[in-house]
């Protein structure tokens, strides 16, 4: 058989991604910080978008009719009179203008003040407070040189993730000359800060407490153990103390700070701009978009006036105008029609599970992407768009959208219970429980079935810790818990 070349005509339909296309679906999986970025970097790519000002019919044609006057013949000379009056206050006039005065602070309460978190300075980093206390220290050069070592091996909770003897090799000196250097960083807030575990951390703020021979002391050297298995009983029995004596150490070791770094945690807290606001007006909830800081966009006057002209603009400049408006244009009706879309989500979920925005999250229904999908006559991967990054401030909390659709757990009756909601019953359960006799993963399962919930244990033991539920043996109080006595 022969290998030849041959034409065909084959007519098939298939679907094609236009960049237009493209930018639409990449705007809607957007959550608003990043749509405003987005915003701001067309602004400054594309000449033919502008923003908008809120600019009133009667100023603009009071701006049209306005002519450009000559403004150094409208300029007078302006002459200072360097004289002050004899009657002059000035008591009050410095006054007004001292850094501390109430004067000027109850001006400036009045004033339109920045967030405060526009105001704050950078918050130092662990590293930087140390090596700040340590070249204040009375060490020498070589000692600061250790000291410097020991800190750069520091995690981010404060420990020490390297040996004495590593850093000796490193810094070329003796082991015994580290072990003096970390014996002073251990002096340095935070306390407990270049501890080599937990138990050496807690010993160093025991010290700096001056409880070097206290029952503390005693149970964080030989009862660490014990203490975090809460078998109270045998720290009673082998010290040999009275149970009250007992609680009042494990009171003052469970106040210990068991990670002292932390305090300094590099990573910013990032807050929550909720893209819908729901609020309650009559028995009604009102949806209302997240405008706040929002451009209105239009095109450029300037340029759409140049195209309406001929033959002031060259046949490339013209192409060039002509391709950016048209990404003008796409842009504007691409965030228009994502808006739409997010209120109407919006809408949908509001149907959907009214009794959780009327009661709260225990009347939470089961809910997915495809009931939201057919109720909007739309796509599921489109509804998995608009919820993914987007935030809801309703009368219940700020939750994401995400948060409202959740997996279904049958009920003895038939009926079908959200998983948010069994979340939230398994929380009310423990944290009205016995703390001397906690319930057991089975003891709630037999509660929620009580309450015709058909779920298993496994699956309280997964949304326990989720919930950072611990079990019922840690969450076993001892037998003094209920009688508390202040420390003479």
């Amino acid at each position: 058989m022969a290998i030849e070349l041959r034409q065909h005509l084959k007519l098939a339909q298939q679907l094609i991604m236009t960049p237009q296309l493209q930018q639409a679906i990449k705007l809607l999986q957007l959550s608003r910080l990043e749509l405003l970025e987005t915003i701001s970097e067309e602004l400054q790519d594309n000449p033919l978008l502008e923003e908008s000002q809120d600019v009133g019919p009667e100023k603009e044609d009071r701006a049209e009719e306005e002519q450009p006057v000559n403004v150094e013949a409208s300029v007078s000379e302006v002459t200072i009179d360097e004289k002050a009056k004899e009657d002059f206050d000035w008591e009050n006039y410095l006054g007004d203008y001292s850094s501390g005065s109430k004067v000027r602070i109850e001006r400036e309460e009045g004033r339109e003040l920045p967030a405060i978190e526009s105001r704050l300075v950078q918050k130092p980093s662990l590293d930087s407070h140390l090596l700040w206390q340590l070249h204040m220290s009375n060490l020498d050069e070589a000692q600061k040189d250790v000291g410097t070592m020991i800190i750069g091996n520091l995690g981010r909770d404060g420990y020490l993730k390297a040996t004495t003897a590593e850093i000796a090799e490193m810094a070329e000196c003796d082991e015994a000359v580290v072990e003096e250097v970390l014996y002073h960083v251990h002096g340095f807030d935070p306390v407990g800060v270049a501890a080599r575990d937990l138990q050496e951390c807690l010993l160093i703020q025991a010290r700096n407490l001056e409880l070097e021979d206290d029952l503390v002391v005693t149970i964080i050297t030989n009862h660490l153990r014990d203490l975090e298995n809460r078998n109270y009983h045998a720290i009673v029995k082998a010290t040999g103390r009275n149970p009250e004596e007992i609680r009042e150490a494990i009171d003052i070791i469970t106040g210990l700070d068991p990670k002292p770094g932390r305090q300094y945690d590099e990573e910013e807290i990032q807050y929550i701009s909720p893209d819908i606001f729901v609020y309650n007006v009559d028995n009604e909830f009102v949806i209302l978009l997240n405008e706040d800081g929002m451009p209105k966009l239009r095109i450029s006057p300037f340029y759409r006036e140049a195209l309406s002209k001929d033959g002031n603009v060259t046949d490339q400049a013209r192409e060039y105008i002509q391709g950016k408006l048209r990404s003008a244009a796409w842009l504007i009706k691409s965030i228009h029609q994502r808006q739409r879309t997010i209120y109407r989500v919006a809408e949908s979920i509001i149907k959907f599970q009214r009794d959780f925005f009327e009661k709260g999250i225990a009347h939470l229904k089961p809910l997915v992407l495809r009931d939201v999908a057919e109720d909007l006559s739309m796509h599921e991967s489109t509804i998995s768009r608009v919820t993914t990054n987007k935030y809801m401030h309703t009368p219940r909390g700020v939750f994401e959208l995400k948060y409202f659709f959740n997996s279904s757990i049958s009920s003895f009756s038939g009926g079908a219970v959200a998983s948010e909601s069994v979340k939230e019953r398994i929380r009310q359960l423990v944290s009205n429980e016995d703390p001397q006799k906690p319930y057991s993963d089975k003891a709630v399962v037999e509660k929620l079935r009580e309450e015709n919930i058909d779920i298993a244990r496994r699956t309280v033991a997964k949304y326990r810790e989720l919930l950072g539920i611990l079990p019922s043996n840690l969450r076993k109080q001892p037998v003094w818990g209920t009688k508390r006595r202040k420390r003479k």
